[in-house]
């Protein structure tokens, strides 16, 4: 572990020194990078540095105890229990930080929210889970854009896609991904009877081109007319765009947008991360193999969570997490139970070490 920090310190003092480069100061992608993995490394230095002191209280102390001084000697002996304790506790910290991080973590995120069982009450669910990831957006500073959707009459979506551009974005949300399950009265239901809905969350990393590069010859492209709430043409020109990758048989449609160009371009955008995602699935499928994992973060068909609206209940089912805040998640504050997951899954990465 201490070869681990040294490396890691020599590698933090190198990037401070290019922060000062004139030459990476003018290279904006480049300054970016090498902010970022400062950022990164700025905790891990942190208590390395504690670490480092730590150790030098302990060694100072286990000098006294060789000493002949009987009264410092007692002394010394309950101080250096309290920091043999202290110690176990850093080096636990120190584990976790030196978990490999995803270098996807960093990255903007694409999601997309599906209404599924449940009718005109999913499509709802579907709008109210939209509002509650818009709302930590907000609370992240963030950016959202709509990039396509469904609406129905009702306010809801039969689904919609958007992206998330801020730091970490996609790291901060790589959990939600899975079936989200909601039991409450639907406004349309006359005799008070609880119903149970859902909507599945998708939670896709927006992809580079040098990560994925979309040939053409592996795209079909179709047009079609948009349309809106209730099936009623929108506009009287083909300006909704289809795309089917054929390699993967993934399929990615837009109509937000007036023009074709526009969809297209938003297509494509949603197609690579789509891309990017599926091949991130399949190495982790290879990587995992012989071990299952507890937190999903791209199984769109798992039952993760649900919200009970008559308890005022979230439950989150992989890792039998339980609050009664229902009413402050459902407007955002997603933090807690966003930490609970990454402590949860940087244990098991730690178990798998």
């Amino acid at each position: 572990m201490l070869k681990k920090l040294q490396e890691l310190k020599n590698k933090y003092d190198s990037l401070i020194k290019e922060l000062s480069n004139p030459d990476v100061i003018q290279d904006q992608n480049r300054f970016a990078d090498v902010s970022r993995e400062q950022k990164y490394l700025e905790p891990i230095m942190q208590s390395y540095k504690k670490y480092k002191a730590l150790m030098e209280n302990i060694e100072d102390d286990e000098s006294i105890l060789k000493g002949n001084d009987k009264e410092l000697k007692e002394i010394v002996k309950e101080e250096l229990d309290d920091l043999h304790l202290q110690r176990e506790k850093l080096e636990e910290k120190i584990k976790i930080e030196l978990i490999p991080r995803d270098p996807n973590d960093d990255k903007n995120t694409i999601v997309e929210i599906r209404g599924g069982a449940g009718g005109d009450e999913a499509a709802l669910f579907a709008a109210d889970l939209f509002r509650m990831y818009s709302r930590y957006s907000e609370r992240q500073k963030w950016k959202l854009k709509v990039l396509s959707s469904s609406p129905i009459g009702l306010g809801g979506f039969k689904e919609i896609t958007f992206m998330l551009k801020g730091d970490g974005a996609y790291g901060q949300l790589k959990y939600e991904s899975g079936v989200h399950r909601v039991q409450r009265v639907p406004t349309t239901e006359t005799q008070g009877r609880v119903h149970t809905s859902a909507a599945s969350v998708a939670v896709l990393p927006e992809a580079d081109k040098v990560e994925v590069d979309i040939q053409d010859k592996d795209i079909r492209i179709d047009t079609f007319r948009a349309s809106g709430a209730g099936g009623q043409h929108v506009n009287k020109t083909e300006s909704a765009i289809r795309i089917t990758h054929a390699p993967t048989g993934i399929v990615v449609s837009c109509q937000d947008e007036s023009s074709q160009h526009k969809n297209k371009a938003k297509a494509l955008m949603i197609l690579a991360s789509r891309v990017l995602q599926d091949k991130i699935d399949k190495q982790k499928i290879e990587r995992d193999k012989d071990r299952k994992s507890q937190i999903s973060t791209g199984d769109r068909s798992a039952k993760i969570r649900t919200y009970n609206f008559p308890q005022g209940r979230v439950t989150d089912h992989r890792i039998n997490y339980t609050t009664h805040q229902l009413q402050s998640i459902m407007d955002g504050d997603l933090y807690d139970i966003i930490e609970q997951l990454k402590i949860a899954d940087n244990i098991e990465k730690l178990k798998n070490l």
